[in-house]
C-alpha cells in the first residue's frame, strides 16, 4: 500500500505530465489523485484536501474532466453530496470517446473543403487534416478490439 508521501508525488508527477501534454494544472492534479486513490472516488472535499487546493476550486477541474469523458459524476447515496470517479481502465475510456472530440473538427473540415475552390492554397491542409483525423477514428475500432485482446492476454478483464 502507497503512503500519503508517494501518492503525492505520484499525483505531482502524473499532473506535471498531463499539463506538460497540454491539459490545464488542477485538472491534471484532481485526475491523478482520482487515479491513485484507493477505489478511485472523491467528494470535491476530499479531492481539495489532497490537493491543498480548496474544495470550489475543485469544481472547474472536476466539471472539465466529467465533460471530456475522463471521470463521472455520481450522488453519494443517502447524501447531496457528488462523488467523483474514475473507472479503472479510464484511459481506455477517453480514448475511445475520441469520436466526440474528433467528429465535429471533421465536419468543421469537410464543410471548409467544400467551401475552397480547388486551386485555393489552403485546401490542401484542410483536406490532409481531415483526411488524418477520419484515419484516426477509423483505426480506433480497431485499437479497441485490440486492447481487449491485450487485456485478456494480460488477465486483466473484470
Amino acid at each position: 500500500m502507497a503512503t500519503d508521501e508517494q501518492r503525492a508525488a505520484f499525483i505531482e508527477r502524473l499532473g506535471g505530465a498531463l499539463t506538460s501534454a497540454g491539459l490545464a494544472r488542477l485538472p491534471s492534479r484532481a485526475f491523478a489523485a482520482l487515479l491513485v486513490d484507493d477505489d478511485g472516488r472523491m467528494t470535491a472535499a476530499e479531492l481539495g484536501a489532497v490537493l491543498d487546493v480548496s474544495p470550489a476550486s475543485v469544481s472547474g477541474a472536476v466539471r472539465y474532466l466529467d465533460g471530456v469523458g475522463m471521470i463521472r459524476r455520481e450522488r453519494e447515496r443517502g447524501s447531496r453530496r457528488d462523488v467523483f470517479v474514475v473507472e479503472d481502465d479510464a484511459w481506455h475510456g477517453t480514448m475511445t470517446r475520441i469520436d466526440q472530440l474528433y467528429g465535429p473538427m471533421i465536419a468543421a473540415l469537410e464543410r471548409g473543403v467544400g467551401d475552397l475552390a480547388d486551386d485555393d492554397p489552403a485546401r490542401r491542409r484542410l483536406v490532409l487534416a481531415q483526411a488524418f483525423l477520419s484515419f484516426v477514428l477509423e483505426e480506433m475500432s480497431d485499437l479497441d478490439r485490440r486492447w481487449a485482446l491485450r487485456r485478456a492476454e494480460l488477465g486483466l478483464d473484470d
